[in-house]
């Protein structure tokens, strides 16, 4: 498994949000991102953390967050851990004193719990194999990261990344 990190959170050019995944450990080379096209209500939540704002009222994430926490228990990792016929699969660790729970989920609503809980985010290594991009920044080219992600955006199709 990586350790990830949110990299980025942007729109396809068919209006669709795209969280991207990028490793925690750089690492000198070319770099590998992991886009997972999400629904607009988890690309919201998740941004709202990244942004640092707080909603009027506690969204299902915070929820989730607060009810793990006063049943004693913490969030351990999430981790996206495969990709089949399109659809990407993950699961959430909860950590209580009876022991370690895995959970089955949907990447988004696993990302969106682990920034509001600090957990770590991990993607298993042959998804970058599967699904990952290059980040043409990374390549030593004068592009701007920014610039190379816009146009990634701008010519990838989600069913690229169809099994």
């Amino acid at each position: 498994m990586i350790e990830v990190r949110v990299g980025s959170l942007a729109v396809d050019s068919r209006g669709q949000p795209v969280i991207i995944l990028e490793p925690v450990a750089g690492d000198d080379g070319v770099r590998t991102l992991l886009p997972i096209w999400i629904g607009a209500q988890e690309a919201t939540a998740i941004m709202l953390v990244a942004q640092g704002e707080t909603p009027p009222r506690p969204l299902v994430y915070d929820l989730m967050a607060t009810l793990i926490d006063r049943l004693d228990a913490r969030v351990q990792q999430v981790a996206v851990t495969r990709l089949e016929e399109g659809t990407f699969y993950a699961e959430i660790t909860v950590r209580s004193d009876a022991g370690d729970e895995v959970i089955d989920a949907r990447p988004s609503d696993s990302i969106a719990l682990a920034v509001r809980t600090g957990a770590p985010i991990l993607v298993a290594e042959a998804l970058f194999a599967q699904a990952g991009v290059t980040d043409a920044a990374s390549e030593g080219g004068e592009e701007s990261e920014v610039a190379a992600f816009h146009d990634f955006l701008e010519s990838v199709d989600p069913d690229d990344f169809r099994g």
